[in-house]
């Protein structure tokens, strides 16, 4: 039995910017031929599960990738979702950006990075967790503890949202991974958020659906409960 809801986040397909080697921030960056065929591809993998809501970063590159991954989809803007301010940083090769001072602290020490005229890398972290987990809550409360929804964003924030999730400090999150268009999926419980998957860009998804309860237990902890020895897995 599984007591929450399961977040899908989805990052957008690759970008002209991403192409190019730039650092896109906030500019109004579009998917480019293969991050369209990337945002394609994902909604293949997305086709047939039962997503409760869609919610997404008001930047263009995400609401292009949802819109090719999930036709029929209502998104719902959440400025939470939206990339990390990088303020001078925004438009500029990243080989050039390697060459800058700030650019160690922010490959090894990123909590204590504030980007010129731009965003502290923890408030992003912050901002991002606390709208996914207020929304995780909606959807449980509006839709059951057997919902899934999705969530589109970009990488730095997916990465994130992981760290918060395995419960590492922002100053290990460099070490995570979030592609164009991989799927990472979160549960979170009453005592612990569960990875379920990370960066997937090729996998099965509809094993991610639960199977309904078949009774109530008197006590929600040990959905919380990790399974010693590795468990079973999804298979039903």
């Amino acid at each position: 039995m599984v007591t929450v809801a399961t977040l899908l986040l989805l990052r957008h397909g690759r970008t002209t910017a991403n192409a190019d080697g730039g650092l896109a921030g906030r500019q109004p960056v579009e998917l480019d031929e293969t991050g369209r065929a990337q945002a394609g591809a994902a909604g293949e993998r997305l086709r047939g599960l039962p997503l409760a809501t869609v919610v997404t970063s008001p930047l263009i590159r995400c609401r292009q990738t949802l819109e090719l991954a999930l036709p029929d989809a209502s998104p719902v803007v959440e400025e939470g979702l939206i990339e990390c301010g990088y303020g001078s940083w925004e438009g500029q090769p990243l080989k050039k950006l390697a060459k800058d001072p700030l650019w160690p602290v922010v490959q090894q020490h990123p909590s204590a990075v504030v980007f010129p005229e731009g965003e502290a890398m923890a408030a992003m972290a912050a901002r991002a967790v606390a709208a996914v987990r207020s929304w995780d809550a909606r959807v449980t409360a509006e839709h059951g503890p057997e919902a899934l929804w999705l969530a589109c964003s970009h990488g730095d924030v997916i990465k994130a949202i992981v760290a918060d999730a395995l419960g590492v400090h922002l100053d290990l999150f460099q070490r995570i991974v979030a592609d164009p268009a991989s799927v990472t999926v979160i549960r979170y419980t009453p005592l612990r958020p569960f990875l379920i998957r990370l960066n997937d860009t090729g996998g099965e998804l509809s094993g991610l659906v639960p199977p309904r309860p078949k009774r109530r237990r008197a006590s929600r902890r040990a959905d919380s409960d990790a399974a010693v020895g590795g468990g079973a897995g999804s298979a039903r």
